[in-house]
């Protein structure tokens, strides 16, 4: 490869999966929404509006009125993370998300998203919310928040990437051993996980975007 004489190292597999996914997917997007239309949307705009109001509902429901202005991350996390996820029901493609590094990496940007919107929202008083509700105990509730909310990230990370990862072994191994007819069930099994998990990862986003935006701050 080109990369490696140019004194590159060779690229993990999750990083070529994701890469090429990130490129497709930024592609079909660009090209999906270039001709939409209100009279006669076309089934890719059908499906994509689809896709949008469930994000927009869980918004809604969880954060009110104003959880629309969120739907560019939210939406990304869903359409990033459901495509990695079903990437690995395809033979001989590893999910990007079977990796931790991914799976940590995108935990980050969840645990780094929801602080900016809560210190964009709250200034200088987002701190408060570290603090608890009784100044004198304020050293104590630091350090009960600050553990709190490193464990986010760390539980977002290991919970998609533990499920996903187990069900792409489990799936792999059954095509080995029986490749015709009784892998089906798996591959079912496979899409359910993947989004299950999809839902969870940007669910659990959206309550932390709540909690740190919610005006009792």
């Amino acid at each position: 490869m080109l990369w490696e004489k140019l004194g590159g190292k060779a690229l993990p597999d999750y990083v070529i999966v994701l890469g090429f996914i990130m490129v497709v997917s930024l592609l079909f997007f660009y090209f999906a929404t270039r001709k939409l239309s209100v009279e006669k949307p076309g089934v890719t705009q059908q499906v994509l509006e689809l896709f949008t109001q469930v994000n927009l509902k869980f918004l809604n429901d969880v954060i009110g009125p104003n959880g629309r202005k969120y739907i560019p991350v939210i939406g990304a996390f869903s359409v990033l993370i459901l495509i990695c996820n079903l990437s690995g029901q395809i033979p001989g493609f590893m999910p990007p998300t079977g990796d931790i590094i991914v799976t940590l990496s995108l935990a980050l940007c969840s645990f780094v998203t929801y602080n900016v919107y809560g210190a964009k929202t709250h200034g200088v008083k987002y701190v408060k919310h570290f603090m608890g509700p009784i100044p004198l105990m304020a050293p104590f509730f630091i350090v009960i928040e600050v553990i709190s909310h490193v464990a986010r990230p760390m539980s977002l990370a290991i919970r998609l990437f533990g499920n996903i990862f187990g069900d792409h072994k489990v799936g792999e191994v059954f095509l080995h051993l029986v490749p015709i007819a009784i892998p089906v069930p798996f591959i079912l099994l496979g899409i359910f996980v993947a989004v299950v998990q999809t839902l969870v990862f940007v669910l659990l986003s959206i309550i932390y975007i709540a909690g740190a935006v919610e005006h009792a701050h």
